[in-house]
């Protein structure tokens, strides 16, 4: 049933409000920091957790899970919902470190936009170029911060030419810092020619901080800063005005200019104006591709189609006071309200999501109502499966979720055979969200635990035995890669060091224990296709 010409008002209204973006970035660029700071802004919290910091300090609030805490890094992908002036926000704080990669590709499928986070000292490392591959490859624009302007760094003009050549894509700033590291005085809006300075306090960045706003033309300005700042500040400028790249919200937002901001997340400078920019540049929900069950290309319009939404991430525990699993959807169309009963387009059961909830960290809302790019919470009786498309009208599937090849490989046993129930039972929940995944050899009397990255293995320690109170033993495998399969495994002729083994869809995966070994089965078996992402 079509919504109402007064409902389409109300969704269209509501959904262009909505800003859902990720953040993404090489480890400790500032990431999380960044998240904690949209927070403190928006007025959710009042002073903002000092993600460095390792004593005594304020955990950071996207940052749930103890191991992130003790850690100092995400390794979840965490969902908040917030509003910020007259906008909402979903921000979906994803991990930077690469062996949590598809935790993030799987997130970025949720994202309209993205947020780009760079260390002025470090400049495009290696894990930004690849999320901003996937950026690329999905069509989905990004803004640039170029974060830690308050310590010793690269050259604003040698970072804005470094994220053009390394990322290929044009570059144009916005704003443009007053000096850098210790003299790091504010930032100058170049179309407006406003200019922020900025004082330190002793808050150190748990609040706003203090700020002068002066016109760029203003006589008193050159008297605020030193003389080598402001005639960096002028060249800078000229050179841009002649050589800089103009910015289109067009080009913004078919991914060919990423708008650039500088500043710093710790001290605060600089964020606020980026938020405000990022709210008005930043693109609200848009119509998705889905696939209809005779072949054909659909788009999925957010205003005109009644509900329906997708599961991106599976998380279990996250609370110890809820212990059940929480499925993530992101509303891709239409109105969602709560006790409405969907079509499940993969069982082809009908399903009533009864207890629904909008999250910021541990924290759960009771939802009662969301709109097209909001992000919600449904707790998962054991219905949902990563990728899974649910609604109202049904008829359609949106575009699976990439599964990428694992890379490490393990057996894993509980220390005290006793436990193996409650083993079974974590090993089964991390598979589902993820987290690992289980083969099989082809007689099913063995099995083997597979990751994108070592780190996953720690990750699977630590929750097994906070989370089910089971110690496991990892014995790594000596395989490096892996491919799935496609044709007769009977004629699959094997190298004598590889491993033939089932995932648990029932397809045939092979383990290599080097590129040599894997290049090899290319060229002794031409009749197949190896393919690295499903």
């Amino acid at each position: 049933m079509k919504p109402t010409p007064q409902v389409k008002h109300e969704i269209r209204t509501e959904a262009g409000k909505r800003r859902t973006f990720a953040i993404i970035s090489h480890p400790d660029a500032g990431k999380t920091t960044l998240t904690e700071k949209l927070l403190l802004y928006s007025g959710m919290i009042r002073t903002a957790g000092m993600v460095g910091a390792r004593k005594n300090r304020k955990l950071a609030t996207s940052d749930w899970m103890e191991m992130e805490q003790e850690r100092g890094i995400s390794i979840t992908a965490s969902a908040m919902q917030f509003p910020y002036k007259q906008a909402v926000i979903n921000v979906l704080d994803t991990p930077g470190h690469q062996d949590f990669c598809e935790d993030t590709y799987r997130t970025l499928t949720a994202a309209d936009s993205a947020i780009m986070v760079i260390d002025a000292a470090k400049g495009v490392e290696t894990q930004t170029r690849k999320l901003f591959e996937v950026c690329r490859l999905r069509r989905i624009p990004v803004l640039t911060f170029i974060n830690k302007m308050d310590l010793p760094g690269r050259a604003p003009l040698d970072l804005m030419a470094e994220v053009e050549d390394v990322l290929g894509v044009h570059a144009s700033p916005i704003n443009w810092p007053i000096g850098s590291g210790r003299d790091f005085f504010g930032v100058v809006n170049r179309e407006t020619r406003q200019v922020l300075l900025y004082t330190r306090t002793a808050a150190r960045g748990a609040a706003k901080p203090e700020l002068t706003e002066l016109a760029l033309d203003d006589p008193s300005l050159k008297s605020r800063v030193p003389d080598y700042a402001w005639e960096e500040l002028t060249h800078d400028l000229e050179l841009l005005e002649f050589a800089g790249n103009p910015f289109s919200r067009e080009a913004f937002q078919n991914g060919k200019v990423t708008p650039v901001f500088f500043g710093s997340a710790l001290t605060n400078f600089g964020v606020e104006t980026f938020f405000d920019a990022f709210v008005e540049l930043a693109p609200s929900a848009h119509g998705r591709l889905a696939d209809t069950p005779d072949g054909r290309e659909l788009m999925i319009d957010p205003v005109d189609t009644p509900f329906s939404a997708y599961v991106f991430k599976l998380q279990a525990n996250m609370n110890p006071r809820h212990r059940d699993s929480t499925a993530f959807l992101r509303v891709c169309s239409g109105r969602f309200e709560r006790d409405v009963v969907v079509r499940h387009h993969r069982t082809k059961t009908e399903v009533r999501l009864s207890r629904p909830h909008s999250m910021v960290a541990k924290e759960r809302n009771t939802l009662d109502v969301a709109y097209p790019g909001d992000v919600i919470g449904i707790i998962n009786p054991g219905v949902f499966q990563i990728g899974d498309t649910i609604s109202v009208a049904d008829g359609f599937n949106y575009k699976p979720l990439p599964q990428f090849q694992p890379e490490v490989f393990a057996r894993v046993r509980p220390t005290v055979t006793t436990m193996r129930k409650s083993f079974d039972k974590g090993i089964e929940q991390l598979a589902r969200e993820g987290t690992i995944q289980i083969l099989r050899s082809p007689d099913g009397l063995e099995f083997f635990v597979a990751a994108v990255g070592r780190l996953q293995f720690d990750v699977l320690k630590f929750r097994m035995q906070s989370e089910y109170r089971v110690k496991v033993v990892v014995d790594m495998l000596p395989y490096e890669s892996s491919a799935w399969l496609v044709g007769d495994v009977e004629m699959f002729k094997p190298p004598s060091d590889a491993l033939v083994v089932k995932d648990s869809q029932d397809r045939t995966v092979v383990l290599f224990r080097s590129a040599w070994s894997k290049n090899f089965a290319r060229e002794r078996n031409p009749q197949h296709d190896f393919k690295d992402m499903a």
